[in-house]
């Protein structure tokens, strides 16, 4: 599995200051939503075949940008 790195720092209300780590897929390797649900990945092809973070809803990797499901260029 792949990671992207994005350089900080990484600020949060509970004190947390540091890099965050993103895991890379696409939308064919990405792993079940169901068995992680909550999580962030990064999907090189996810918006219509455009880079794009998703999250697990519990059943579907989800756009950041809009809700909708991840899915590769038509």
């Amino acid at each position: 599995m792949a990671t992207t790195t994005f350089s900080g720092p990484v600020n949060s209300t509970a004190g947390f200051v540091g890099d965050i780590e993103v895991p890379t897929y696409t939308v064919d390797n990405a792993p079940s939503a169901a068995d992680i649900a909550g999580t962030v990945i990064y999907v090189s092809n996810g918006a219509a075949g455009a880079a794009i973070l998703a999250f697990s809803n519990g059943t579907d990797w989800k756009r950041s940008d809009t809700g909708a499901t991840i899915s590769p260029a038509q």
